[in-house]
């Protein structure tokens, strides 16, 4: 029941959206993707008219992945700048608890498939960002199904434990990889796959944050606003 209520509300928002492309709002779903419930959030931007394309970011939350953490982290990290730049910002939670570099993965590329169907995805390509879990999953989503993206981005994030025919999966894309300079261990780890994939000629960027711990501020340093750069430049120095 309560399922059968959001998917209701789900269509009620975006029969109003049709009405009154001005109007645009955050709202959530929940369906089911290879055999797994997936509940996630849409930011629309400001002024949102579906007869347009707009740049479009499927984001992971760090942590747990947990309903609270994607709402946070798309709170803190994405929502105003993607309104206000028309940006269109999805975001899910792990489905039972699964990570999505770990069995939360099963639910792709079913709903990868299910946002080109029916959002307005500009070039048909999608770019995936994520913090720490989130970075992980990111880039793990990318490596498996590398012809739905245009980018991949990490704050922090890498392929972790990755064979050499994943990583060329990314050749086409172009990574950015951001990590706090007291974050040691995933400073490290990153750096040393940055610098194998620049000798490989991948495009790739690597970026230490001052002053920032793992879970990046993206307040500090105007990190936020270059993110949203880089996204724009993928568009393109990146389409394949």
């Amino acid at each position: 029941m309560i399922k059968f209520s959001i998917k209701i509300l789900s269509v009620i928002t975006l029969l109003t959206l049709l009405v009154n492309p001005s109007f645009a709002e955050v709202s959530e779903d929940t369906r089911e993707f290879g055999g797994l419930d997936v509940r996630f959030r849409i930011i629309l931007p400001d002024n949102y008219d579906p007869t347009q394309t707009y740049p479009t970011v499927l984001q992971f939350p760090g942590g747990s992945q947990s309903w609270n953490i994607v709402a946070g982290s798309t709170d803190a990290d994405w929502r105003e700048k993607a309104e206000r730049d028309g940006y269109i910002v999805i975001s899910p939670s792990a489905p039972n608890g699964q990570l999505f570099f770990q069995g939360g993965d099963r639910v792709f590329p079913e709903f990868l498939d299910y946002i080109r169907d029916t959002y307005p995805v500009a070039d048909n390509k999608l770019h995936i960002t994520g913090i720490s879990n989130g970075g992980l999953s990111a880039f793990h989503v990318a490596s498996l199904y590398p012809d739905y993206f245009t980018s991949v981005t990490g704050y922090p994030g890498l392929l972790n434990g990755a064979s050499d025919s994943r990583l060329e999966a990314l050749r086409p894309l172009c990574i950015y990889m951001h990590v706090g300079d007291r974050d040691s261990s995933w400073r490290s780890a990153m750096q040393n796959q940055y610098q194998a994939l620049q000798e490989r000629g991948y495009n790739i960027s690597f970026n230490v944050e001052t002053d920032q711990n793992h879970v990046l501020d993206v307040r500090k340093n105007n990190l936020r606003e270059r993110l949203f750069a880089e996204l724009d430049r993928a568009r393109t120095s990146c389409s394949n």
